[in-house]
């Protein structure tokens, strides 16, 4: 059984909303750094380019956590599989972090705005979690996920706490600003008491912008391993994504 990096590829013509054609175009480097970094590290890579369901019905984001359900279908049999979000670039002499989960829930910390992680808690505490509380020191970045066999009853879980609240999801998007499924997902880690293991920053380097590591010298290339080009402003048709996704491909990859 191979480890697995499953990564969405999912291109869309949404003229007139958040999944425009450009959207998709970094999505290349990205696919070929992972490529590359798996053929190195004996693991597969698998890219998943169709909707399972009508995004009206299901927000691109939530369509990942069928992952065992579409590894099954194509007849793959895995170990552990990394969940990674598309808009990132993954060092080539990156560890095998596969090595360092001790087969438990597998992420890295949201060092990004707390402003916004806060926020997010507090809202989807409120109208979907019945209150609960949530230890935002634990809080995951949806981007990077790493889980196996054991989180399948997790993931259909999560497939069924979005249909049972497919309405109140819409609602949070579209009046909080508080994200898809990142932070129902930590609710639900919570609630069920999954045991989890948080890798260092180095290995899902979030918001770099911010942390003013995303510059003209590729700071962030000396500093960690897996690159991810969210919360960039200015991003206009994600061209500034595009524009950081080729450089740094092209500075670890062929120069």
């Amino acid at each position: 059984m191979k480890n697995i990096v499953f990564l969405m590829n999912i291109k869309l013509n949404d003229s007139a909303g958040r999944y425009t054609p450009e959207r998709s175009l970094p999505y290349e480097y990205s696919i070929k750094s992972w490529k590359r970094w798996c053929d190195k590290n004996d693991v597969e890579l698998f890219t998943l380019e169709n909707l399972i369901v009508p995004m009206d019905e299901m927000a691109i984001c939530w369509q990942r956590y069928y992952l065992f359900d579409i590894l099954e279908a194509n007849d793959i049999d895995y170990d552990q599989i990394l969940m990674v979000d598309s808009d990132t670039i993954v060092h080539p002499e990156c560890p095998n972090f596969f090595e360092m989960t001790d087969h438990k829930y597998t992420g890295v910390h949201n060092e990004g705005s707390y402003d916004w992680v806060l926020r997010s808690i507090e809202n989807y505490s409120k109208h979907i979690f019945q209150g609960r509380e949530l230890k935002w020191w634990n809080y995951i970045n949806g981007g990077f996920q790493i889980v196996n066999k054991n989180h399948k009853d997790l993931f259909s879980a999560m497939i069924s706490l979005h249909n049972n609240n497919k309405e109140n999801f819409v609602y949070m998007q579209d009046t909080y600003h508080t994200g898809t499924d990142q932070t129902p997902i930590n609710f639900m880690l919570q609630i069920n008491d999954i045991e989890t293991k948080i890798l260092p920053y180095e290995y899902n380097m979030m918001d770099m912008p911010r942390k003013e590591i995303l510059n003209e010298n590729l700071t962030m290339t000396r500093v960690g391993w897996v690159y991810h080009f969210n919360c960039i402003p200015n991003n206009k048709d994600n061209q500034a994504t595009l524009y950081w996704m080729k450089r740094t491909y092209e500075e670890l990859y062929e120069n």
